[in-house]
């Protein structure tokens, strides 16, 4: 007699979820919007260890008239390379079959979502990091030095206008538009609450047009396209100390969802807007674990906070002993233009990376697993394609 079981329908299990992953993986991709493919065969391109890029010089105008006797002098191009380097990076997640059949959370739908969720961030954290760790930045003072009580150090409409003579001058190719070119501007929505209530723009909103207030309708500055996402890269905890400074780390370690953490010292907790778990990210570190929340309480060195797990708490575990913090954090814009980064990808997995399962293992197929994996890389071929602001906020005055 043929039964059916999972076994032989096993790619119908896989299909019923497989959207669940897909808008997940597809939900928020910040920096791979200014990412293009290395402009030959990937096929080809993913063979090496890493990907060289060729640059001439350009030629010097011509500015002596032609000799009649004496032959003109030929010039000489200088060339220049630069490199991505492709990585692999891949995460799963494992079940029982009795949690599969008994869980009330659906968990065979959380898993894809989850997995697709996972992807997403950790691929575009790859572009984050090509995006924000280059050279040509502008800022007002040193990272550790910006003060969101200072209004020279918050960004606003100004600093589109310097921006925008940056890149003309620096030759960066935008998006091509009606009537000429525009970058993206990917901002954290902080930073778009200082530039929508800060000078020309609160007046235009007051006066002229207001729907830059009541509906947020301010979606583009100048030659730049306002691109604001949650998921933008901010520095936590990386600027000026607050008044009131805490500096103290985690007795205990925490969980995710944790919606308490335990600390060395609660003094000056409850100063400030956020405070950051995780070490400082200085020059061109980056903690893809480092996390903000608000602090809400307080018994003895018990806090209760407010963060951006699912349920409200803490998004990562964190070791015992990692730093506390309640600086001011640094808040980025990335302006940037069609291949101001480039990527390349094993066509195998594609670019978006490929699931792997649902896979049963185990003497009796008592367990299900299901993951993702992605080869591919992301890097800046000329510092002069992305220009990197780093601004205080406000909101944390």
């Amino acid at each position: 007699m043929a039964i059916q079981t999972t076994s032989n329908l096993s790619n119908s299990i896989r299909v019923q979820y497989i959207e669940d992953y897909l808008e997940a993986a597809m939900a928020e991709r910040v920096y791979d919007q200014i990412a293009l493919p290395v402009g030959k065969d990937m096929a080809e391109l993913k063979r090496g260890s890493s990907v060289q890029v060729d640059f001439l010089s350009d030629m010097s105008p011509g500015v002596t008239a032609i000799s009649e006797t004496t032959d003109i002098t030929p010039q000489t191009l200088r060339d220049a390379t630069a490199s991505i380097t492709p990585t692999s990076r891949g995460e799963a997640l494992q079940a029982s079959e009795l949690l599969m059949i008994q869980a009330y959370t659906n968990y065979g739908k959380k898993m894809y979502e989850k997995v697709g969720k996972n992807m997403m961030e950790s691929i575009d954290l790859l572009a984050c990091a090509a995006a924000t760790q280059g050279s040509l930045v502008n800022r007002v003072a040193a990272r550790a030095s910006l003060d969101a009580g200072t209004s020279g150090h918050k960004a606003s409409d100004s600093v589109f206008s310097e921006a925008q003579s940056e890149l003309l001058s620096l030759k960066v190719p935008g998006f091509k538009v009606e009537g000429g070119q525009v970058w993206a501007a990917i901002m954290h929505p902080y930073v778009f609450h200082d530039i929508r209530e800060g000078g020309n723009v609160d007046s235009i909103g007051l006066y002229q047009d207001q729907g830059i207030h009541l509906n947020w309708e301010l979606g583009k500055i100048g030659n730049f396209r306002l691109v604001v996402s949650p998921w933008a890269k901010v520095f936590g905890g990386a600027g000026d100390d607050n008044t009131s400074n805490a500096a103290t780390t985690l007795a205990d370690a925490a969980d995710a969802l944790d919606t308490t953490i335990l600390v060395s010292s609660a003094s000056n907790l409850s100063s400030g807007l956020w405070l950051t778990i995780g070490t400082e990210e200085t020059a061109n570190t980056h903690y893809s674990t480092n996390e903000r929340v608000k602090y809400v309480s307080a018994s003895g060195t018990i806090i209760t906070i407010v963060g951006e797990g699912p349920n409200g708490g803490l998004r990562f575990d964190h070791a015992s002993g990692v730093a506390v913090r309640n600086a001011d954090s640094v808040y980025t814009i990335v302006f940037g233009g069609p291949g101001s980064l480039a990527k390349l990808y094993a066509t195998e997995v594609g670019e978006f990376g490929q699931t792997v399962g649902p896979d049963r293992s185990g003497l009796l197929d008592q367990f299900v697993s299901l993951g993702w994996k992605f080869y591919g890389g992301y890097g800046r071929m000329s510092e002069s394609y992305v220009l990197r602001g780093e601004y205080s906020c406000s909101r944390e005055a």
